[in-house]
């Protein structure tokens, strides 16, 4: 069984901290890590698609209101492409802060273009396109936690 390092514990808790996610809980090969931030919090249930990593956002009544009614309006996105991020971790649009975007919008992209960059546990995973097409939106923004499975960029397929 292999424990978690000190080192790694403390990023975590410093990307929770930093971020608006109330919870973080994760499990590997056996051991278990769970943070939380102290306060009332409430919680949308996420489906957890990689069994290793649990996070639950925090979200406000207002935001649901709004979400609710704009729910019956078209969703005008369908078809268009959308990149995930793979991992939990913290967006960023370049390689460092002097190097100018990987993609911005009007971009053209093909499957193996560098879109992105995600830091998780101080570990640099370059995220490349999926499908071939055009950056119409950037969803997050540069330095932004981003959660398992959040649409990070938009793209018209060709």
């Amino acid at each position: 069984m292999e424990m978690f390092k000190l080192s790694e514990i403390k990023e975590l808790i410093k990307l929770v901290d930093e971020s608006s996610v109330q919870e973080l809980e994760i499990e590997n090969e056996g051991s278990r890590l769970s943070i939380r931030k102290p306060g009332k919090t409430e919680f949308v249930q996420a489906a957890a698609v990689q069994p290793q990593v649990i996070a639950a956002p925090q979200v406000q009544p207002a935001a649901t209101a709004v979400v609710s009614e704009a729910a019956p309006q078209a969703d005008t996105t369908s078809h268009l492409h959308k990149i995930v991020s793979p991992m939990v971790g913290t967006f960023y649009r370049a390689s460092s802060p002097e190097a100018g975007s990987f993609v911005s919008v009007g971009d053209k992209v093909v499957e193996k273009t560098t879109v992105c960059i995600i830091e998780a546990m101080k570990l640099m995973n370059e995220l490349d396109a999926d499908i071939k097409g055009e950056i119409v939106e950037v969803l997050v923004e540069n330095g932004q936690l981003v959660e398992y499975g959040q649409p990070l960029f938009l793209v018209k397929p060709e």
